[in-house]
């Protein structure tokens, strides 16, 4: 019986801490599954599944919500049109994740520890813009770097924006007691549809992740602004008591995070919680705000970077 993720790429390497597996699915990219030495480092989900709450998907060409599932677009003579994309949240009323989280990709390139995947974004409803899309994931002793590449493939300028969902964890530990870290300095206020009110420092408040906070104090579904970077790279984490960590690396291109807890997570007993650690280039709604959004001309290309790392040692 065929996955309902279509083919799975299975990606191995031999590090210094055991081991290392991965499998990417053919349907929206996503990572199933990423181990060292059998220590899971995502939240897996079996092959005959479906991505539980977008668990390892690709976001393009928007991460996160567009409200109300509409937004504007200004032409060259300035006129403006109502652009209504099709409602994929339907409990809050939003479009959620961009356009190909249930789109196979198709297979460009393969090696043991690496697999290149690509899909088109076609002009459609809301969206009347052609992009070539490509997402290539290699394993290493490094960890699993994941790089992103969208080209405007059409005759207008085109708005876009990408994100990933990975689920990240320490296998063996409860994540409820692992401590997470993000390294952003602003935090964005939402309204009861999860959509963008505005933008705020997080500094003295309790959004302020960047000393970092128990898994089992937390409950989010937020994003996060003003990511920090160092020689060109930002770091998320989680690390357990003993000393281990799992870390959510990006490049600059990756200015803004969103966080869940979950407490419902399908592959988990009712109360377990699961923490998603989203790269995004832009927040919700930047097909309206404009924010972090990238304009490319035809013919133009992007590519981001981002990856997950680990140490595995035990401290003491």
């Amino acid at each position: 019986m065929r996955a309902p993720t279509g083919d799975q790429y299975e990606l191995a390497v031999d590090t210094p801490d055991g081991r290392a597996r991965a499998v990417i699915t053919q349907v929206a990219a996503g990572i199933r599954s990423y181990a060292v030495d059998g220590i899971d480092l995502t939240e897996p989900f079996d092959e005959n599944s479906t991505p539980p709450s977008g668990c390892g998907i690709v976001l393009v060409p928007w991460p996160n919500r567009v409200k109300d599932a509409t937004w504007w677009l200004r032409d060259e003579s300035g006129s403006v049109a109502e652009q209504r994309l099709a409602v994929t949240e339907p409990k809050l009323g939003n479009a959620i994740h961009g356009l190909l989280r249930y789109s196979p990709y198709l297979l460009t390139m393969r090696t043991k520890d690496s697999v290149t995947l690509a899909a088109t974004v076609y002009p459609q409803l809301g969206y009347p813009f052609l992009l070539d899309t490509s997402v290539r994931y290699a394993l290493s002793a490094d960890g699993l770097e994941v790089t992103h590449t969208i080209r405007n493939a059409g005759e207008a300028d085109a708005p876009v924006a990408l994100g990933a969902h990975p689920y990240l964890k320490i296998g063996g530990v409860p994540t409820a007691d692992l401590v997470l870290r993000v390294d952003a300095t602003t935090h964005f206020e939402v309204d009861d549809q999860l959509n963008v009110l505005g933008e705020h420092p997080v500094h003295g408040t309790e959004f302020d992740l960047r000393a970092g906070v128990r898994v089992r104090d937390l409950k989010l579904d937020d994003g996060f602004g003003g990511v920090l970077h160092s020689s060109g790279k930002a770091q998320h984490s989680l690390t357990a008591p003993d000393g281990r960590a799992v870390t959510l690396w990006t490049d600059d291109a990756f200015g803004f995070a969103q966080v869940f807890t979950h407490r419902s997570f399908a592959t988990l007993p009712a109360g377990d919680v699961t923490v998603a650690v989203e790269p995004m280039t832009a927040p919700a709604n930047a097909l309206n705000s404009g924010q972090g959004l990238r304009w490319l001309s035809p013919g133009e290309t992007f590519t981001a970077r981002w990856g997950i790392s680990a140490s595995l040692a035990v401290e003491g």
